[in-house]
């Protein structure tokens, strides 16, 4: 009877002293390793797709802008960029236009870019530090929104030699997003918890203050179809808004999910991805009660009608109630509670202050403009 054993050579893994340097036995042989694939070596920060959706482009901190293709390669299983461009400062984010052959970046100065250039057509500076996200117009195809380290939002429009304007808030702002239904209507979100829509025509203040969040508000993304989007927060969950209401539709959340860094709202309207710390991504049905799949006739007059009851009383305070309450966390029932908390003892004190003060002195300044410093223009 033979029996088969693995025998090492002890000259391998045994050491003379204790300051030798470990052996690592391993084979770079790549039948070997199916699942690790080659890549660049430097880190992408942001992805744009071209109008036809046949490619897209990607910016890393090295400065370099890569053109890639959609398709699968022909042969083998390694994509090869397509082009490559050089440019002279940091890159941060990435946008391109929906119409034309365009795209824009920015970092350290905005920069319009044509796709068969290999330098930029204009450039776009305004005394800020740095640049950190881009936005094109979805109707206004040639007005491009970007968030700025100082704490503003500036607006260019690609046919002018310089920016149109901006708007200094309080605190940062974490990301921002158009409206896909209203040409001059976009939403940031901030770290002050709320987020804001602006009208383009009129930074000096917000058309509406949209809060129950509790934590920062990192990300931000608007419904292609109806006026809602959606919002992930610092606090562990994702809430979707009507884009003219001040308080939130519904809120979602999980055991397992942590804090979320990015949010989209799906081009048919039916689904929510998120991403967050714990390094996964996830599905969410659009309206929580609606059903995926094949309505019957009988079964979609049935919806509706309950659809239209709803409606017809909603201001029921029964009815309110129910359609209004949701089960959320303790930390985060805990964080509004403290909040509500918070709100209504500074209100206290400015009363205070009005009532013992000459009058004029302590002015009513209305919540939307509380929150912006100034417009530049």
């Amino acid at each position: 009877m033979k029996i088969k054993t693995l025998l090492r050579n002890p000259d391998e893994y045994t050491h003379e002293t204790k300051h030798d340097i470990h052996k690592i036995n391993r084979s770079y042989d790549p039948s070997l390793h199916p699942f690790e694939v080659a890549r660049d070596q430097s880190s992408e920060f942001s992805i744009a797709f071209t109008v036809e959706g046949s490619a897209f482009y990607t910016i890393g901190d090295d400065k370099t802008i890569r053109r890639w293709k959609c398709e699968t390669p022909l042969e083998g299983n390694i994509e090869e960029v397509v082009s490559t461009n050089i440019s002279k400062s940091i890159l941060l984010s990435i946008s391109h236009h929906w119409r034309d052959a365009k795209y824009a970046t920015a970092g350290e100065v905005c920069q319009i870019w044509e796709e068969s250039r290999a330098q930029p057509i204009r450039s776009f500076l305004w005394g800020v530090d740095s640049l950190h996200q881009l936005r094109f117009n979805y109707i206004e195809t040639n007005i491009l929104s970007a968030r700025a380290s100082d704490r503003s939002v500036i607006l260019y429009d690609i046919r002018e030699k310089k920016p149109l304007r901006k708007v200094v808030m309080k605190l940062q702002c974490n990301a921002l997003s158009w409206n896909p239904m209203e040409a001059f209507t976009f939403t940031v979100a901030n770290e002050d918890y709320h987020l804001y829509s602006f009208d383009m025509r009129n930074l000096n203040a917000p058309m509406n203050v949209h809060k129950d969040r509790t934590s920062a508000v990192i990300d931000v993304d608007y419904s292609p179809t109806v006026n809602e989007f959606v919002s992930g927060s610092y606090d562990k969950t994702i809430t979707i808004f009507e884009a003219d209401k001040g308080h939130s539709r519904d809120i979602y959340h999980t055991k397992r999910m942590q804090r979320i860094t990015c949010v989209l709202w799906s081009n048919d309207d039916k689904y929510i991805m998120s991403g967050s710390d714990e390094m996964n991504i996830r599905m969410w049905k659009a309206r929580a009660s609606e059903k995926l799949g094949i309505v019957k006739e009988r079964e979609r007059v049935a919806l509706n009608s309950a659809a239209k009851l709803k409606e017809k009383f909603a201001a029921h305070p029964q009815i309110k109630r129910i359609a209004r309450h949701r089960q959320v966390p303790r930390h985060v029932f805990n964080a509004k509670k403290e909040l509500k908390a918070m709100v209504q003892s500074r209100a206290r004190k400015e009363a205070n202050r009005r009532a013992h003060s000459k009058p004029g002195t302590v002015p009513y300044v209305p919540e939307r403009q509380k929150h912006v410093v100034r417009e530049d223009e």
